[in-house]
């Protein structure tokens, strides 16, 4: 009989292993982080990075931003990934905080905000250093914590949900993350580096796919 994963246990090493690890988003404030988090909604952190860097020069706080027309924001951002929309979400943001001191700390409030739902206000709480509210569920752990069968669905609310009732809340600014770096530099969508993964005694694609391999017989 198969023994039930107690994950709040499981997920201890790879918490630690990742514990305190910064975003990938190459950030120096908190408005730069929020304007980045928006930006990097199915899009690489990768080329954020690289956008941002003429972007933040043209409008280093959310006063400029506010200023701003999509005109001008435009050359700035027409590489990335659904810009239209993330245009109009970043100046209505902008125009509705004013200031980088505006910026909400909250979840209720930062989900109030164009453009950022419960991951973006998550990855912000978390790289802010406030009290976790929510765990971020990216591309990575919506792949991952399934691979791993910590969750039974591939829809991130429904993922979220489910690691909220495995997870103790002390442990929910880091567990999301973990679990994206574990997808980032590990649990790869193929040809996982299973032997180095701090997870692989829990790990269901491993007992289920990875170790038959193994285990059959060369012709």
């Amino acid at each position: 009989m198969e023994t039930t994963v107690n994950w709040a246990e499981a997920f201890k090493p790879l918490i630690e292993k990742y514990k305190g690890r910064k975003h990938p988003l190459e950030y120096k404030n908190r408005y730069q982080l929020v304007v980045m988090t928006v930006l990097s909604a199915q899009d690489s952190d990768k080329h954020i990075n690289q956008v941002a860097i003429k972007f933040f020069e043209a409008f280093p706080s959310m006063k400029e931003l506010a200023e701003a027309t999509p005109e001008q924001l435009l050359p700035y951002l027409d590489t990335v990934r659904n810009f239209g929309n993330k245009i109009k979400w970043l100046i209505s943001m902008a125009r509705a905080i004013q200031d980088d001191a505006n910026i909400p700390h909250t979840m209720e409030k930062l989900t109030e905000l164009s453009g950022i739902g419960r991951k973006s206000a998550s990855v912000i709480i978390r790289e802010s250093g406030g009290p976790a509210e929510g765990i971020i569920v990216d591309l990575h752990v919506v792949r991952v914590a399934p691979r791993l069968g910590a969750v039974t669905t591939d829809k991130p609310d429904k993922i979220e949900k489910e690691l909220l009732k495995l997870i103790p809340k002390d442990d929910w600014g880091e567990i999301g993350m973990a679990i994206s770096f574990l997808g980032r530099e590990i649990c790869r969508p193929t040809n996982p580096h299973c032997d180095e993964c701090p997870m692989i005694g829990v790990c269901d694609y491993y007992k289920t796919t990875i170790s038959k391999k193994k285990k059959k017989p060369k012709a």
